[in-house]
Formats: structure tokens, C-alpha cells, sequence
């Protein structure tokens, strides 16, 4: 699992276009290619895809501030790469769009789901405290998981074109 000088390079910059989509999106609510994206790396470089993941969640850390908010972070992102890990790689081709963009909106509509531990011993919320958060923050979920999951049509195009570079400088 341990990365070669040209992976280092490759998850660094593979990080920060994570970053920088991200950004460049902010106008929208909660819309972003960033679940697309660790989909696609995940299917390129599997484990490996934890290095471009783990540089985004630092950069984020790094320009907006390492306060509680950036904590899930070190978590959230990893259930996507877990989920997308758990799925058979030979996926029929009719199913795999579909069952990615599936992923990718499942993933943005639990959101505030996956959020909620952190901001429950953060904050001391109880169980009903917590539930109320969640509840609150429904709205701005569905709109997460509609998203990520129209992003989701773009998870095999990237992986197609991470794969051709790839192969390109080999």
C-alpha cells in the first residue's frame, strides 16, 4: 500500500482539484463533484485513493480553519471510499452509472447523519437534541443527496480518464 514517488505527486494534485472543485462550487448549496471524485479514485486506485482523500480533508482543514466543524471530515468521506470499496468491481455495464450515482446520493443525503455524532459530544446534545439537528438540517440534505447524485453520472467518465493518464505516462 505504499505509494511510489509518482503516486505521492499524482494523489497530491488529484487532492487538490478535490479542493478547488469544491471551492468553485461553493456558490451552490451543498452541490460539488467531490463524492464523484473519491468514487472514481476509489475505483482507479483502491486503497490508495485514502491519500488523494486524506490530502482534500487537510487542504480543507488548512484554508478553512481546523475548528469542530472540519472533525467529521476525518470520517465522513471515509464511509463513501468504504462503500464504494464493499461493491463488486466488475459491475454490468447498464448497472454501474446508476448504482454509483445511487452511492453518491445516498451518501449526500446522510450527510447530516454521518455529522451528527461529532456535533452531539461537541455540543452535548442528547439523543433528542441530536435527532432535532438532523431534522433541522433535512432540507439542506436532499439537496446534498440530489446533487451528488446527478454528480454521480460523472464517476465513469473520470474513472475512464484517470485510467487513460494513467496509462499514458506508463
Amino acid at each position: 500500500m505504499k505509494p511510489t514517488v509518482r503516486e505521492i505527486a499524482v494523489f497530491g494534485l488529484l487532492g487538490g482539484l478535490m479542493y478547488v472543485s469544491q471551492l468553485a462550487m461553493e456558490p451552490l448549496p451543498n452541490i460539488h463533484p467531490l463524492a464523484a471524485m473519491i468514487c472514481a479514485i476509489t475505483l482507479v486506485y483502491r486503497g490508495k485513493a485514502l491519500y488523494p482523500l486524506y490530502c482534500y480533508v487537510l487542504l480543507e482543514g488548512l484554508f478553512a480553519g481546523f475548528a469542530g466543524w472540519w472533525l467529521p471530515y476525518l470520517y465522513i468521506w471515509t464511509v463513501l471510499w468504504g462503500a464504494v470499496m464493499l461493491l463488486p468491481r466488475n459491475l454490468p455495464k447498464k448497472a454501474a452509472p446508476i448504482l454509483y450515482m445511487c452511492v453518491c446520493g445516498a451518501h449526500g443525503l446522510l450527510f447530516g447523519v454521518l455529522y451528527a455524532p461529532v456535533q452531539a459530544l461537541m455540543y452535548g446534545l442528547s439523543f433528542k437534541a441530536t435527532v432535532a439537528w438532523i431534522a433541522a438540517g433535512l432540507p439542506f440534505d436532499a439537496i446534498h443527496g440530489l446533487g451528488d447524485f446527478c454528480m454521480g453520472a460523472l464517476v465513469l467518465p473520470m474513472t475512464a480518464a484517470i485510467r487513460l493518464a494513467q496509462k499514458n505516462r506508463e
